[in-house]
């Protein structure tokens, strides 16, 4: 099949990725006719769209020919996007270079300094805390007369708060630090990145330098405090780092900070709202798990696959090799496509329907293989003590408006999701 010039914008599209429908019947094409294939939308190197949950998990697992580092980032960036920052970095294609960008003993070094924190182990200590700022929520949540827009009342400011108490931000500054990481993530999308339609790339790589310049400030104050007055908190962790025998360099550290602050809660308030607008549009499921709260860890697991928040990410290949029949050569790009993996017909039955009684529900939402997302057993513990406080007050609930995603092709989740509700 020889993939359309529309199909191959449209892949790379942040305003397709935020309507989903068209999207999701390319992908749809591309699996039946031409799941591996080389595409060059405008404006971007060509690579190869990998949209098979299989072909992905091969990818992911080979992670010494596949890498994310080297010349390109790991997001998908166009090419007048990629020159700005390597402009403004002095030749790095990304604007930090944190976990997400690196391979081997580097990238094992970094993710070991904060591995075992948010293994379940240690964040069992954590389950009280977690659950009393998701009380928190709900009460707020209750207060608002049963209406609110979940995503702005609750969604963005409950995993938020989790994460900023991990990282030594205080509650006041909360509201600035939501601000930074939606500009950040966002950047595409004129409800995040101030009015501009059409961002000119330039100007995205200048929202990029403000919010760097920021958060590097910011946490700066909370590491020289860490490092005199350290805390049981991943703040503290990074403060106080060690990698192969030196103490953690400014960058690196810096580059830490932004990465948790940004995806610490940014993917977490994805699939928390894109779980209760399921379950909003779908009251069969939602009369099943009230009936069945054992049901809430398959629900999460469900919620995760249906939203997808991360996108893709980008490996490129550093030397000959094949892949479900396709010659890739040294310096190929490949784009993970998650979403289209995700709704993969060989992998689960009915893969449009939202199901929480999917059995053994696997998805590609937090990647696979030694890039396997670091953050992803607190944000299940999140959205697990979230509904198992308020699955028992929570009555009835129904969209009451106009619902709308992030315009962005690397992370996007619900953006505004107006809920009608009855509670306890």
């Amino acid at each position: 099949m020889t993939v359309s010039q529309e199909i191959a914008d449209m892949i790379v599209s942040p305003m397709a990725h935020a309507e989903r429908d068209a999207l999701d019947a390319a992908f749809a094409q591309l699996r039946k006719e031409a799941p591996l294939t080389k595409i060059q939308p405008k404006g971007y190197h060509p690579f190869w769209a990998v949209t098979k949950f299989n072909d992905i998990l091969e990818i992911e697992r080979n992670n010494e020919v596949f890498h994310n580092g080297g010349d390109f980032s790991a997001v998908i960036l166009d090419i007048e996007t990629v020159n700005n920052i390597k402009a403004l970095t002095g030749g790095r294609s990304t604007p930090v270079h944190h976990m997400t960008e690196m391979d081997g003993k580097e990238h094992i070094d970094h993710r070991f300094l904060t591995q075992k924190y948010l293994m379940p182990v240690s964040l069992k200590k954590l389950e009280e805390r977690i659950s009393e700022m998701a009380a928190d929520a709900i009460e707020n949540m209750a207060s608002l007369g049963g209406e609110c827009n979940f995503t702005k009342d609750v969604a963005f400011l409950y995993p938020l708060r989790v994460i900023m108490e991990l990282l030594g931000v205080p509650p006041e500054d909360e509201p600035m630090m939501l601000k930074l990481t939606q500009e950040f993530l966002g950047s595409t999308d004129p409800d995040m990145n101030g009015g501009i339609q059409d961002i000119p790339p330039e100007q995205q790589v200048e929202i990029f330098k403000e919010v760097m310049v920021s958060m590097k400030a910011y946490f700066q104050k909370i590491t020289d405090d860490r490092r005199v007055n350290p805390r049981e908190d991943i703040a503290s962790v990074i403060a106080n780092g060690v990698i192969n025998g030196e103490p953690i360099g400014y960058d690196e550290a810096m580059s830490y900070y932004i990465l948790v602050a940004t995806a610490g809660h940014d993917t977490t308030s994805n699939s928390l709202a894109s779980s209760m607008w399921q379950l909003a549009e779908n009251p069969d499921q939602f009369k099943l798990l009230k009936e069945n709260p054992s049901l809430i860890p398959s629900f999460i697991e469900e919620s995760l696959r249906w939203e997808t928040p991360v996108r893709s990410f980008m490996r490129n290949a550093v030397e000959d090799c094949v892949v479900s029949g396709q010659q890739i050569k040294k310096g190929d790009l490949l784009m993970l496509c998650f979403p289209s993996a995700n709704r993969d017909e060989d992998i689960y039955d009915e893969p449009f329907k939202f199901n929480i009684q999917r059995p053994k529900t696997k998805h590609l939402a937090f990647g696979h293989g030694v890039h396997l997302c670091l953050g992803q057993h607190l944000g299940r513990l999140e959205m697990r003590v979230f509904w198992e406080q308020l699955l028992p007050r929570l009555e009835s609930v129904e969209i009451s408006g106009d619902t709308s995603r992030v315009i962005a092709n690397f992370v996007s989740g619900p953006k505004s999701l107006p809920i009608r509700y009855k509670m306890t």
